[in-house]
């Protein structure tokens, strides 16, 4: 596909909703400062008849379960067990848990579970686990997992008050009983030695194969991801950089801090973990609990059916890279909503709501199509956003010599502050200093910006479509999006091979905006449609 002049095209350049090698979806990804997502507290009155509802997290005081697997002595600061505990017997003891506000309801086809009744509790403690944050307790948590799988509705609990050096680990189905719950109330780390992760794994902690899983409580999941991000200088991933021009036309390179050498972190392996992934599961919660320092992605779900992520917290310094908040690929039915994002090959219904981003890269699907490849992404809002001093608001981006179609997307309510670029389309998506010409691509209609607001920074709309496949059915109503020049030059608004409407006058004028659609507008073959 033929890309438009330098001088007409200014230069285009974009970041992401993640779908790499064909679709993906990125959102909240940090570059500068210290990113955080956050609780947030807004969202409290969805019918409670709908919803999932859960136990409160289980303090280090629940009963412990000590067959089959080691027992052992808690420490002095150990839970103990629960004055009304009942007595051994053959029969397993039972557990009421009291039940935590209900949250939002799960997407329409995903189904939803029964609340908790008589789950026994599986304590990493009684499986030989130290929590001394330097001893390994990888085959404590094996253990204990393989206690809990056996009980449907049982309970993994990781106590509070403790820390656990945990290596890379699978918490695998398919034969385990469903409604498993992880309880996460104390502190998990990755290991910061290299012997630990052989020549390089995708994933640290991994969930497989599992019917209503749940991760829940108030600790953390800890990636120690500095040991391996301090050999990786970080130059922005981005092909919209170079339209980023400060006044004083100083350099915009960043690089990461200058690395601690050590002897462990210089032999990392070249290929970074995920810290917690979901795979082929269904109905899958994750709630409460705090990702921080991933190597790489912090949440990713691959292959699921059913997700609700809410009231999370993920956090990562600005310019750790690739540090994606939540991360999906070829996964449908999804409810994300008061925490933060990403999506891959693939994703259909989708629905975030009420989420803070920045600083980063904002929300972003794609990028789609890499390698030739087919990425069919559709039925996807994202509403009730706040960003603020993110390099992108809300942004698709697509390779060339892709196949498929991403349809059916609605952006609305979106509140922007000093954002660079708010609205972008790319359907010209590099991560390199060149890209060869294509003339495939990965199609784009039906696309919806409603009430998006804020001041931009750079440009406020970056529409770069194909030539041989245009972006049709773009539809923008309420745009208002005022310049904010502190740092850098400004752009008015960019389209090419972009066709729509204007629903309403917006700010700045769109002109640039070719109303209706061209004359022919479909894909290549019958394979490529989705």
């Amino acid at each position: 596909m033929g890309r438009p002049s330098l001088r007409s095209f200014t230069s285009m350049v974009c970041i992401a909703f993640l779908v790499w090698s064909s679709s993906s979806f990125e959102s909240c990804i940090a570059r500068s400062g210290r990113r955080h997502w956050r609780r947030h507290d807004g969202d409290n009155g969805l019918s409670a008849s709908l919803s999932k509802k859960k136990p409160k997290s289980h303090g280090s005081s629940s009963h412990h379960h000590h067959n089959g697997g080691p027992s052992k002595k808690a420490p002095p600061s150990a839970p103990a067990k629960a004055p009304n505990s009942p007595a051994p017997s053959s029969k397993p003891p039972k557990h009421v848990p009291v039940a935590s506000p209900a949250p939002p309801p799960p997407p329409p086809t995903a189904a939803t579970p029964a609340p908790l009744k008589d789950s026994l509790t599986f304590n990493v403690l009684d499986f030989g686990a130290t929590g001394d944050g330097k001893c390994d307790d990888t085959k404590a948590f094996q253990a204990a997992w393989a206690a809990a799988c056996k009980v449907e509705r049982s309970v993994m609990l990781v106590p509070e008050k403790y820390q656990f050096l945990v290596g890379p680990i699978s918490f695998s189905g398919p034969y385990c009983q469903k409604g498993i719950t992880f309880q996460v109330d104390g502190t998990i780390v990755a290991p910061m030695n290299s012997n630990a992760w052989g020549k390089g794994l995708l994933q640290w902690l991994e969930f497989s194969k599992l019917v209503e899983i749940t991760i829940q409580g108030k600790g953390t999941i800890d990636g120690s991801g500095s040991v391996w991000w301090q050999d990786n200088p970080y130059v922005e991933p981005d092909n919209l950089a170079p339209q980023i021009i400060p006044l004083d036309n100083s350099t915009l390179l960043q690089k990461h801090p200058p690395p601690l050498q050590t002897e462990l972190s210089s032999k990392m392996p070249s290929t970074k973990p995920t810290a917690v992934r979901f795979y082929g599961s269904l109905n899958a919660t994750v709630t409460g609990i705090t990702i921080q320092n991933s190597p790489q992605c912090h949440l990713k779900f691959d292959n699921c059916i059913g997700v609700m992520v809410h009231h999370i917290r993920v956090s990562s310094p600005g310019d750790s890279p690739n540090t994606d908040g939540v991360h999906l690929q070829n996964s449908r039915d999804v409810l994300i909503h008061s925490s933060t994002l990403g999506c891959e090959t693939g994703c259909t219904n989708v629905y975030i709501h009420d989420v803070n981003c920045g600083p980063g890269h904002g929300i972003s699907i794609g990028s789609l199509g890499r390698y030739n490849t087919r990425a069919c992404v559709s039925n996807i809002t994202v509403k009730n956003v706040n960003m603020h001093n993110t390099m992108t608001g809300v942004r698709i981006k697509t390779w060339q010599g892709g196949s498929g179609s991403v349809s059916g997307i609605m952006f609305s309510d979106i509140q922007l502050t000093e954002v660079q670029f708010p609205i972008v389309i790319d359907q010209f998506y590099c991560d390199k200093s060149t890209c060869k010409n294509q003339s495939s691509a990965v199609s784009v209609s039906g696309i919806n910006y409603q009430r998006i607001k804020g001041t931009y920074t750079v440009k406020p709309v970056h529409f770069a479509c194909s030539d041989n496949l245009p972006c049709i059915d773009i539809s923008l109503t309420s745009i208002e999006l005022k310049p904010l020049q502190e740092k850098y030059h400004l752009y008015d608004p960019f389209c090419w091979a972009t066709y729509g409407e204007l629903n309403t006058p917006t700010t700045p004028p769109i002109e640039c905006l070719q109303i209706g659609k061209p004359t022919s507008n479909r894909p290549q073959t019958d394979h490529d449609t989705c």
